[in-house]
């Protein structure tokens, strides 16, 4: 599981001109799953940890513009967006390939638990876009600040 986390004045998403998920100040995070996460009996202790990680980053500035807030802390959203596209192999050639990528099928599932189990942690609703639909998502990246979480490569 990989995720890229950006800290945004703003993101939303859109499906057909219909907006599936907004939010204001907070992180949009990009979630992507690939092949050996569905076989992977730890995958719910990592995507908890991760949740964890997300929800106590300290990515907002303190009145000494230090970044020392949390989201919480912050008053901050999120905003998830499923993003095959994170494992993609770019080694040879100039065509990516996506094998290394979770099928639908599989990522779907991994999708919308991840989702849920940030929600609970953060006990607030978490806005996301529509699992493999076309979708046209608009940030103001903060900072800018990005971070690659990655649930095999701890830091």
């Amino acid at each position: 599981m990989r995720i890229v986390l950006q800290r945004v004045a703003r993101a939303r998403v859109t499906v057909d001109g219909r907006e599936t998920g907004a939010v204001g100040r907070g992180y949009l995070l990009l979630v992507g799953f690939e092949t050996a996460d569905g076989d992977n009996p730890d995958l719910g202790r990592e995507m908890d940890a991760l949740a964890a990680k997300i929800l106590k980053l300290r990515l907002f500035p303190d009145g000494e513009g230090v970044m020392n807030r949390n989201l919480a802390e912050a008053a901050g959203g999120l905003l998830a967006v499923s993003q095959f596209t994170l494992f993609a192999a770019t080694r040879k050639g100039n065509r990516p390939s996506w094998s290394r990528a979770a099928r639908p099928e599989v990522a779907a599932p991994l999708f919308q638990d991840f989702v849920a189990r940030l929600s609970a942690a953060w006990g607030q609703p978490v806005a996301t876009g529509v699992f493999g639909a076309d979708m046209a998502v608009e940030l103001v990246n903060d900072g800018p600040v990005t971070l690659i979480l990655d649930s095999r490569a701890p830091e």
